[in-house]
């Protein structure tokens, strides 16, 4: 059987699973369920907790009506058990006014759905489905022109093909040690299971496979590591650097810095991450490398996701790097004709010897007069992809350090980035100050709003960071151009209020968070687009809205903005009180959160959207069980043996396809 003989699936849909990856029969099973709506248990009406999905059962109290306002239309439908005495939850269903039909006062009824206050604090059932057959139903990452209920219609169809498909990938030693179930009984659980007990069964299987198969795919492309280029940076390079610094480094720093440039005096092309908190000092370990590169005769790129984080770059290289003899250049996108033609100038004859920019340094007119060095900061902004083709615009294969202040577990760099070798800065500098963290609920916010208007008059400022651009009374959370709206109109009118967001015109953007980072602004209210790449000591406050909807590790980047300076800083989550976001309150160690957040949601869900190139970890975020990939890097040291070499060609010859579709995947990118 093939894609197009599946009943439901006509041309449009076939084109939006092949535009979704989805070519094949294998290809669908196995794109696992990105979660599972489970209506299992129970919760009493009482006992719903904000930022919560629940199944929750009871009668309906009133006769529902459906409300138009604005072209809108709401329902709600009051619903009460015996837990809440004469309480109740209010399910509220945006623009569905068929809703007012299906419930009928007295009704008993039993709902699924995520719970969220509203503007007043209340708790309400958004947009709930109406349960008719408890359990466990699987549910898919969204598709265009694919609904929810067709997939879950064209998986079944799917899996009468599975031993067809999917035959086994594990042998059945390894299977045995460590206690795996065959590859089809846990694809048919992780789509349709049986029972919670068995669904952990299979997803266990599968994060192992796959935790398995990059680890290996990585060991294949360590073992394939290209000759680059060799430098002879002199000895004493490191010590130099750091006392012409007018601040003393930690050891961490000096401990990176002295394995950058091990790798850059070695015979291979360096591949290395440095890895390091907000504040750390992973930019002076950079600079660092740019100034032995520059010692030996080689130039460096240094390439931000962002304009204004790599201008702030460039001020900090000219600083440190430019009194030791090392000229730094500025390249750009946006750069105006003539100065583009002379940053391109300088780069080709080497006048330049650091050059830092965006992506612009990928483009097709930049050349390189002895490029030895490639940096790229923010590494999780840029794709696989994207590094290859700046470390091709050097003659010979330069040296690679990518950069990344999102703190991640080993156990799981091990997985992710498992290619390149690691370097942690884990020390932070003395004298920076803690930010404190505090969880506010709505009834609190006059009082919040009060304290903005003293620190702005004591000449601080604030960011305001909602998840969303604009409003979407579906979600019920907060948007930044409504909250800039009603705030520049209300509790914070007569201050300097400023907005942007990740669509908005980049010159516009770049504008707003220039001006804010000159003082021009008191308060900006943003999305989160200035989680990296903003540098403003003189903010002391960040507001995040619907707190709950982040993850702790990116609520930790975004606190990572307040406390650049010697103020006080604060940081206020919107939400309210639970143990997850106390955790946040509780320390400021990214690596200690980073730890708690992988144990909560999983890997995949714990590392965000996915760029270019990167591993798919679909099965590792349903696992959600960081045990998996020390258990994975633990059994690929055992096949690397001679005693499991038999096992070790069959894992290695998987993750030879893995790295095959990998690579096709990203030259399609």
């Amino acid at each position: 059987m093939q894609l197009d003989e599946l009943r439901g699936l006509g041309k449009t849909r076939l084109e939006a699973l092949r535009k979704a990856g989805i070519c094949t029969l294998t290809d669908l099973l196995l794109t696992l369920p990105a979660g599972y709506q489970d209506t299992t248990s129970i919760t009493p009406v009482a006992q719903v907790a904000p930022g919560s999905d629940v199944t929750v059962e009871g009668f309906v109290v009133n006769r529902p009506k459906a409300v138009r306002f604005r072209g809108k239309c709401t329902v709600h439908v009051r619903l009460r058990d015996d837990s809440c005495g004469r309480g109740g939850l209010d399910a509220v269903f945006f623009n569905q006014p068929w809703a007012a039909e299906q419930f009928h006062e007295n009704d008993q009824v039993t709902l699924y759905g995520h719970i969220q206050p509203d503007k007043q604090g209340r708790l309400h059932l958004y947009n709930p489905t109406r349960v008719t057959e408890k359990g466990l139903t699987p549910v898919y990452r969204a598709i265009p022109s694919i609904p929810g209920k067709l997939m879950r219609d064209v998986m079944r169809q799917a899996l009468t093909q599975l031993d067809d498909c999917c035959p086994e990938t594990l042998p059945e030693g390894l299977r045995r040690r460590y206690a795996l179930c065959e590859r089809n009984f846990a694809l048919r659980q992780a789509h349709f299971p049986d029972s919670r007990a068995s669904l952990d069964i299979a997803l266990r299987r599968m994060a192992f496979e796959e935790a398995l198969t990059v680890q290996a795919a990585a060991r294949i492309l360590r073992g394939e590591r290209t000759e680059g280029v060799r430098m002879a940076v002199p000895a004493g390079t490191a010590q130099r650097f750091w006392e012409s610094l007018s601040f003393p480094p930690t050891g961490a720093q000096r401990r990176v810095l002295d394995e950058i440039i091990g790798d850059l005096n070695g015979s291979f092309a360096m591949g290395r991450m440095v890895q390091g908190d907000v504040g750390c000092g992973k930019t002076a370990v950079a600079l660092g490398a740019m100034y032995a590169a520059a010692l030996a005769g080689y130039q460096s790129a240094l390439m931000a996701p962002t304009e204004i984080l790599a201008r702030q770059h460039l001020e900090s290289a000219q600083r440190v790097l430019e009194p030791l003899g090392v000229r730094c250049g500025l390249l750009l996108g946006g750069m105006k004709a003539a100065e583009k033609r002379e940053a391109l100038a300088q780069t080709a004859s080497g006048a330049w010897q650091a050059v830092i920019g965006t992506h612009a340094l990928l483009s097709d007119a930049v050349r390189y007069q002895k490029l030895g060095l490639v940096i790229t900061d923010e590494q999780h902004r840029f794709g696989v992809r994207q590094r290859r083709v700046l470390s091709d615009k050097g003659t010979e294969t330069p040296n690679a350090l990518v950069m990344s202040a999102t703190p991640i577990p080993r156990s799981l760099s091990l997985v992710l980035y498992g290619d390149l070798d690691l370097s942690v800065v884990d020390e932070m500098p003395p004298g920076r100050t803690p930010v404190t963290t505090r969880i506010v609920p709505e009834s609190k916010r006059e009082g919040l709003y009060g304290f903005i208007r003293q620190e702005v008059a004591a000449g601080r400022q604030t960011y305001i960071v909602c998840p969303l651009v604009e409003e979407n009374e579906t979600l019920n959370v907060r948007s930044a151009q409504q909250t800039f709206a009603e705030l520049s109109g209300g509790p914070l009118r007569g201050l300097r209020l400023g907005v942007t967001y990740g669509e908005q015109d980049p010159a516009e953007k770049d504008r707003t968070l220039t001006a804010f980072a000159r003082g021009e602004m008191d308060v900006l209210v943003a999305t989160t687009v200035i989680e990296v790449g903003v540098n403003v000591p003189n903010a002391t406050v960040m507001v995040i809205e619907n707190a709950d909807r982040f993850g702790l590790s990116q609520l930790h980047q975004l606190r990572g903005r307040v406390g650049r300076g010697a103020e006080k800083s604060w940081c206020f989550l919107m939400a309210e009180k639970n143990e997850r976001l106390g955790a946040l309150c509780a320390t400021n160690d990214g690596f200690e959160i980073a730890r708690r957040d992988l144990a909560l949601r999983g890997p995949g869900d714990f590392l965000g959207t996915r760029q270019h190139g990167e591993a798919s970890l679909a099965s590792l975020a349903l696992a959600g069980n960081g045990k998996v990939l020390e258990e994975t890097h633990r059994c690929l040291k055992e096949l690397l043996t001679p005693v499991y070499a038999d096992e070790w060609a069959a894992v290695r010859a998987q993750a030879a396809r893995f790295l095959g579709k990998r690579m096709e995947q990203v030259a399609m990118n």
